[in-house]
């Protein structure tokens, strides 16, 4: 338990003055680290001919985002496709199906990470060392900078002190916001936990798969062939940046990617960083540092709350060992230089933002510990991904605040804003969209099992298809394992929610940001909703449990609520 203590504290202490650091670099106004990158990212600029001295409206920056993500995106379908004609091929990987490169290309491009292929076995050192490992540095620096968008909406945009009621607002340059993420804030720091995680035995080479010789003698297979590669580096990118997924197939879980416990704790720690950041971030260029702090307690108090849940669930014994084996905590699926409860923590931190990375398997896990990381995917607000997981929060927060408005008899306002019809009606089809999907395609996956692929029968069934549309849509990309997920039906239909559950809750949130930038302010009065105080973060904290806990409990009964049940039932039986 002192492992977690630690490790949760060293994140919230290294995050505050990472967030104010990024505070300086997105503040539109000269910062220290301006003579290190200037001249750097003035290059950038020229070479891909933006005129980053330009500001953007809504309508323009979200234009700027959705183009750079459809370049990208082809751009990435082709090199898997042709990755066993292209460079950087020394094991002689042939090319993805089409509709398993369609889903990698869209998984990644959409920060997920959702791996329905196993790494080190079907793709190139091209398509991982250079592809997947540049869209992990740029994807997550593309939601950062639509969230900083969306908070420069919320005080009235750049041009606020000269800009009319009613007028278009300067929400920012979307390039220069995405170059500055990447170049000043995730390849500083991917390149110090790289360095780490090399200096406690992660590989970082591009020579070929290795041969070792076996232990057992006796064995008719006296050498394996063990692939490497730059494993570091894509470890790195893919804790800080929300990525997720992995250079092998067991992720994180695997001996190469996270050999030692204080690997285990760079990662962890990595893995929530810069969400963490970014709350603090967003108090610096709201110009409302307690806003900062009624956010990471709101956020805090769930998290923890998931945690000790999910450890509680782990240290107790697995019930399909009962009678079995000696007694003790669930350690199937598990690591033993970690246990039950660093695999926990890994797993509860890794659905609360949008990482999914694993070290340990989900599919393991009690049925108590599944419904927590589950719960965390569906709320997709606690510290969340890079960017998007703050502007999912800050969708709470803007019906949190109608909600207060409506029961105090005035009309609901933020920063001075009204928040009226148009924005209520996009807010609450955000709130819609991931129960149709979610549950729609669970249903009618699971109404032909010859679809699903499931490995296990009855209500863990159900959770496995139920997890992987879940993961999909809040753009996790962790699994319960054991789903045979590469079919064109698993990979056409996650294409479907990977983009749904990206592109929607970020290009509406930039439509209300610009909406409410151009509203005149109302002055501050005795009747002006307080958001950083207590009363507001517990309100705001019902709101997003009330929310989710009429949504998804229906299917949470037919899932780990049930599940556990039938265990309990059985074992009064015995």
């Amino acid at each position: 338990m002192l492992d977690i203590v630690i490790i949760c504290s060293l994140a919230l202490l290294l995050a505050m003055p990472l967030g104010a650091y990024m505070t300086g670099v997105f503040s539109g106004k000269a910062h220290v680290s301006d003579k290190v990158f200037a001249p750097l990212e003035r290059g950038i600029y020229r070479l891909l001919g933006i005129n980053h001295t330009q500001g953007m409206n809504w309508q323009t920056y979200g234009a700027a985002f959705l183009l750079s993500n459809l370049v990208l995106g082809v751009l990435a379908y082709l090199i898997l496709q042709f990755q066993h004609i292209l460079p950087m091929n020394p094991d002689n990987i042939g090319p993805l199906s089409w509709d398993l490169a369609l889903h990698t290309a869209v998984s990644f491009l959409t920060n997920t990470n959702q791996q329905h292929y196993s790494g080190q076995a079907q793709l190139s050192y091209l398509s991982q060392g250079f592809l997947i490992v540049t869209l992990q540095f740029v994807t997550p620096a593309m939601g950062l900078a639509v969230c900083v968008a969306v908070l420069r909406g919320m005080r009235g945009g750049l041009n606020r002190d000269t800009a009319k009621e009613g007028e278009a607002r300067d929400l920012g340059n979307y390039y220069v916001d995405m170059v500055r993420g990447v170049v000043r804030v995730l390849i500083p720091l991917a390149a110090i936990v790289a360095l780490l995680l090399t200096w406690q035995g992660v590989p970082s080479s591009f020579s070929g798969a290795q041969p070792v010789t076996t232990l057992d003698t006796a064995s008719p297979l006296a050498e394996q062939q063990v692939p490497i590669g730059p494993v570091s580096s894509m470890v790195a990118i893919k804790q800080l940046g929300t990525n997720g997924g992995g250079w092998y197939g067991p992720n994180s879980s695997n001996p190469l990617e996270n050999p030692t416990p204080v690997s285990n704790a760079i990662e962890t720690i990595a893995l929530v960083l810069v969400p963490m950041a970014v709350v603090f971030m967003a108090g610096g260029l709201l110009r409302n540092k307690r806003f900062s702090w009624m956010s990471i307690a709101a956020m805090g108090v769930l998290s923890v709350s998931f945690i000790v849940a999910t450890v509680y669930s782990e240290i107790q014994p697995n019930a399909a060992f009962s009678q079995l084996s000696a007694a003790g905590p669930n350690m199937e699926g598990k690591e033993v230089r970690f246990g039950p409860e660093l695999s926990a923590l890994w797993g509860t931190f890794t659905t609360q933002t949008s990482n999914g990375s694993v070290n340990a398997m989900h599919d393991s896990f009690n049925p108590l510990g599944g419904l927590m990381i589950r719960s965390g995917m569906l709320i997709n607000a606690i510290w969340g991904g890079i960017g998007c997981g703050f502007v999912n929060f800050l969708v709470y927060v803007w019906l949190a605040v109608f909600l207060s408005g409506l029961m105090i008899g005035r009309t609901p306002e933020i920063f001075g804003r009204k928040i009226e019809t148009k924005e209520i009606t996009i807010l609450a089809s955000l709130i819609v969209l991931p129960t149709f999907l979610i549950l729609g395609l669970t249903a009618i996956t699971v109404a032909f099992p010859g679809l699903s692929g499931t490995s296990n029968p009855g209500l863990h069934g159900i959770s496995q298809v139920f997890y992987e549309y879940t993961s999909a849509f809040a753009n996790n990309g962790s699994g319960y394992e054991g789903l045979g997920d590469d079919t064109p039906w698993w990979n056409l239909t996650c294409v479907l929610v990977l983009l749904a559950g990206r592109y929607l809750p970020l290009f509406l949130a930039l439509i209300v940001a610009g909406s409410l930038a151009s509203k005149r302010v109302s002055p501050v009065s005795a009747g002006t909703l307080r958001l950083e105080n207590p009363t507001f973060c517990v309100t705001l904290v019902a709101v997003i449990l009330i929310i989710n806990f009429l949504s998804f409990l229906p299917a949470a009964v037919m899932g780990p609520i049930g599940e556990a049940l039938q265990l309990a039932q059985a074992g009064m039986g015995n």
